[in-house]
């Protein structure tokens, strides 16, 4: 029987992360070369570089309410995805010892019945995958668009409101930072989308070694003695490579999934409070509905799939 590609299904989640710059070849970590160096252009450029500004922002606003609420909860999110990417680069050598892992042969499937067990789990990451980006796609295509929709653009308004060393309300000084701040957010939720989703797989990827170590154990009494011993032997160890991999997971995201709960829930309470200034129905009302319905999906993502390990785990004990 081929092998099975467990990295089949996250393979659109790897490029995303790669091009970001988050993604070393194979299972290499960083070292000094051309995509190590095109990572750190690329991620304080679009990341840093946008949430500096934005950032700085706040000193010049913070006396009106509306506005800082308006600067304070996207830029906490944005913060955040500095902090994910710091410890996301740290913890690499982690992520891709993982992946190893995962393509040893005490992790692969060993009959179709086994196959046809985890796809489940396999289908059930693709359809979050998919419904988590739908709202953050029609959030930032509305973010782009608002100050066109609603006219303020021949007011030289930007999406977001940010402090530049520059009169941004010059041609064509405007244009550029406006189309700077819309690859920058691009640039940073889609990086923000796919960490997170990552973080699931992983999450889903320990759930299906409990249903194929499930498998085996139900199977034990099929063969002889000396299969039984040995097929007893084998479980024992695919139990003991199932905890270290999940204990590693852990340590990959632990503080990943700390930040992103406390930052989600203070987003969510600002942009809230957002939804109650803005003018109702219009395309900014709109992408703050979006937003808010995105921060709800990333915190789920965390919590359906660790629920899902614990009730695998608690079924296969």
């Amino acid at each position: 029987m081929d092998k099975f590609n467990w990295k089949f299904t996250i393979r659109f989640n790897m490029l995303i992360l790669k091009i970001a710059g988050l993604w070393p070849k194979g299972n290499e970590v960083y070292k000094f070369n051309r995509y190590t160096i095109y990572s750190i252009f690329a991620l304080n450029l679009f990341i840093n570089g946008h949430n500096f500004f934005q950032a700085a922002n706040i000193l010049f606003v913070y006396t009106d309410l509306t506005a800082l609420t308006a600067i304070i909860f996207v830029t906490v999110t944005d913060l955040l995805a500095s902090v994910k990417v710091y410890y996301f680069v740290s913890n690499i050598g982690i992520l891709k010892k993982l992946m190893v892992t995962l393509d040893g042969q005490l992790f692969q499937p060993r009959t179709l019945e086994q196959r046809s067990l985890v796809q489940p789990g396999l289908d059930s990451w693709k359809f979050t995958y998919v419904a988590f980006c739908v709202p953050v796609i029609t959030t930032l295509i509305l973010w782009a668009v608002f100050p066109i929709m609603d006219g303020s653009f021949r007011e030289y308004r930007l999406p977001f409101s940010a402090w530049y060393p520059y009169n941004t309300k010059v041609s064509p000084l405007y244009e550029l930072t406006y189309v700077y701040q819309i690859v920058s957010i691009w640039f940073l939720a889609l990086t923000n989308v796919n960490m997170d989703t990552l973080i699931a797989a992983l999450m889903m990827y320990v759930g299906t070694q409990c249903d194929i170590l499930s498998d085996d154990v139900r199977n034990l009494g099929s063969r002889g003695v000396m299969e039984f011993n040995t097929k007893l032997l084998n479980c024992i160890d695919h139990h003991r490579n199932i905890l270290s991999f999940a204990g590693n997971c852990n340590k990959f995201f632990d503080k990943i999934a700390l930040g992103q709960f406390f930052t989600s829930s203070l987003s969510l309470a600002l942009a809230m409070f957002q939804l109650t200034v803005v003018e109702p129905l219009s395309s900014e009302f709109y992408s703050l509905l979006f937003y808010v319905f995105s921060m709800t999906v990333q915190i789920s993502l965390y919590c359906w799939f660790g629920n899902e390990v614990e009730i695998k785990v608690r079924n296969s004990g």
